[in-house]
Formats: C-alpha cells, structure tokens, sequence
C-alpha cells in the first residue's frame, strides 16, 4: 500500500519531496536459530513469529510498524531485519523509478483540488442566494463544497479539477461586472412586447431589443424569434450602471461581431423609448423590473 500510495500521488501530480517504499520482514524463530524473511504473505505472517513493516525513502526510514508472537525480539535479529528491509527498499525504490521517477508537471484532472478566488464582499449575498439557495444549487451541481469567507475569499472543494475550475469560473462569471464587449450565453427569462430579457449570471439579466432579436430580420413580435428558456449567445453593447441597466446584441449579429468594446459602445442596443428606472414590489433594494422601459436591462441584486 505504501509502494502505491506513492506511485499513485506522483502519478496525479502530487509534489512529493520523494517516493516511499515499503516491505514486510517476517521472523521464524526454533530456539537460538532464526531466519529473516523478506515480504512476507499472508501465511508466513500467519505460522511466523514476526510481522515487522519498514517503510522508507533512499535516505532513510519513514515509519516502522512491528507484532511479535513472541516475548521479544534480539538486537541481532533487529538488526538483520532492519538491513535485509533496507536492501529490499533500495530494490522496490528502483523498480518503481523505472515506471515513475518523480511526480507529474501537472496536477491530475482526477485528483482532488483546492481551489480560492477573491470577490467583493457586496456580491457574497448573490452568491450565497435567498436562504442559501444559490451556493446550495452550486454545490450539487459541481459535487464540490463551497466556503465564503467574511473577507469575500471563497474557498472551493472539488472532486476533480476540471469541477473545481468550472466552479471557479461559474463564480467568476456570476461577481464580475458586466462590461461592454463581454459575451455569454444565457437563457431567456421574459419576453415583453419591446424585446427580450437574457439572464447573463445569477441575478443580471440584459435586454435584448426586439429590433435585435434577430438580426437582418424584421419580426412582428418577439416570440416569433426567441422564446422563454432558449438559451442564446449575447455580447454585452451598453452599460448602464447608474441605472442598472446592460444592453445586448446577438453574438452573431453583423453588427457587433468582431468589433472591440469602444465599437461596439457606438452600436448601441438600437432600442429607444423611456429608460427610466422601475422599481419592484416594494421600492426596497431589491431591484427587478424586466416590465419597464425599453432600451435597457435590469440588475437583481439577491442579497
């Protein structure tokens, strides 16, 4: 099990100083004569009079674990054992160097990672979401443990790496600020008459103009191009954020395809009308009102 442990952590990427072997010495035992035995199996540790485990790097001895089933053992044979087990060792040690000799560059995609990522305290609450919905939803979905720490420092658990970097990048993507240029695939999450709302992260929608809902193409009603639940790819071409407001484009819209963020700012939303602000049921600080005005978008702050 040692011998494994140990091709098994430098095989995953684990940065061992360096591999460890191990070997059973066993003991049979007649009077003053004795005889040593190396790696021993399950029937000489059961008839034997020894079971001394000598684990160990090249440079020396790591753990000894030892049962006798006599009243003690010789400085003698204590001796043999422990010189017998350290050729032994060396023997294992080269064996395994010729299938490994030292851990991977990279840490496997299959090994357990720890990951941490920095946001700002005043987006814990979108995290963590109503009743603690929203990092419970991500925990299940990513089979990974979450933990948030006051400073805004979120720890991640993930089985695997390649969960533990989705992860990341999912909480990445829900606490940075939308900025213009930035493209994401989204789903649907109202239609108005005036166009449709795209759910950009946890908590920010986007507008998405009904003269833009499908490009090179004029429709009568929104519906008759996107409906509530397509998911849709959308750049990000307005920022509103004394307002809250993000207005979008289809990715794939001539238009905006190709064009850095500042021509992508000289595009615009197309959309035009009242933009000002409405508030949801109570004029609290929770703001969502995909209902309202028709050239921006709103952003729900879920706290």
């Amino acid at each position: 099990s040692v011998c494994g442990s140990s091709l098994s952590l430098m095989d995953a990427g684990v940065p061992i100083a360096r591999p460890v072997a191990g070997i059973a010495m066993g003991l049979i035992k007649e009077g003053d004569d004795y005889i040593v035995l190396s790696d021993i199996a399950g029937v000489e540790d059961h008839l034997g009079d020894m079971d001394f485990k000598v684990a160990g790097t090249e440079r020396g001895i790591t753990a000894l674990q030892m049962d006798i089933k006599i009243t003690g053992v010789s400085f003698d044979i204590l001796r043999d054992a422990l010189e017998q087990a350290l050729r032994g060792r060396q023997h294992i040690l080269e064996k395994m160097a010729e299938v490994i000799d030292g851990p991977r560059e990279e840490l496997s995609q299959y090994a357990p990672r720890i990951a941490s990522i920095q946001i700002d305290t005043e987006k814990i609450g979108m995290v963590i979401g109503k009743g603690g919905e929203t990092i419970r939803a991500l925990s299940e979905e990513f089979e990974s443990q979450i933990d948030v720490g006051e400073d805004g420092t979120i720890r991640v658990y993930a089985q695997t790496g390649e969960l533990g970097d989705r992860l990341i990048d999912r909480i990445r993507s829900m606490t940075k600020e939308v900025e213009v240029g930035d493209e994401f695939t989204g789903k649907v999450v109202k239609t108005t008459t005036f166009g449709a709302f795209v759910e950009l992260a946890k908590g920010t929608d986007g507008l998405l103009h009904i003269s833009n809902v499908s490009p090179g193409q004029r429709v009568e009603t929104v519906e008759d191009a996107v409906n509530r639940g397509d998911e849709i790819a959308v750049r990000v071409v307005e920022v509103d954020r004394e307002r809250g407001r993000i207005g979008l484009r289809r990715a794939d819209d001539p238009d905006v395809a190709g064009k850095t963020a500042e021509e992508l700012a000289q595009v615009g939303t197309g959309g035009g009308g009242d933009r000002g602000p409405r508030r949801g049921n109570g004029g609290g600080p929770r703001r969502e009102s995909r209902g309202g005005g028709d050239g921006g978008a709103h952003r729900r702050d879920r706290r």
